[in-house]
């Protein structure tokens, strides 16, 4: 899904507004209540999580396909030390913290302390919705 901030910034870009300036980094966070096209949600936090700050390019993010774009990378947030809950969505954002894309995380899952939580390539699929 796209965020609302998304929307708008990619509308003014192809439309006679500002230009969009891909950011370089973005920041992958886990959600354990789901954040709407204007943002909110409850971010996964404590028990050594730390969300994912990944270099931008077409490494990370190879190409798009069909109106598709998935990692090209496995995202790797480490092993909880305690559990996290239920990640029930996923979240990137630029570096100003703007939420750009969210989408649920199907089937949801559990990240119990001691239990890596990895996506592997091609486990995350982007498009506009």
């Amino acid at each position: 899904m796209d965020s609302d901030y998304l929307e708008d910034a990619l509308l003014d870009h192809v439309l006679g507004g500002g230009d969009f300036t891909r950011p370089v980094n973005l920041t992958i966070e886990l959600f354990t209540v789901t954040p709407s096209d204007s943002g909110g949600g409850t971010k996964v936090t404590g028990g050594g999580y730390a969300a994912l700050v990944v270099t931008n390019n077409a490494t990370n993010f190879p190409a798009a396909s069909g109106g598709a774009k998935s990692n090209g990378t496995v995202l790797d947030f480490g092993t909880p030390s305690v559990s996290w809950g239920t990640v029930v969505a996923v979240g990137v954002e630029d570096g100003s913290g703007n939420l750009l894309k969210w989408g649920p995380v199907s089937p949801n899952k559990e990240c119990p302390a001691g239990d890596p939580v990895q996506f592997a390539v091609g486990d995350l699929d982007f498009s506009h919705d």
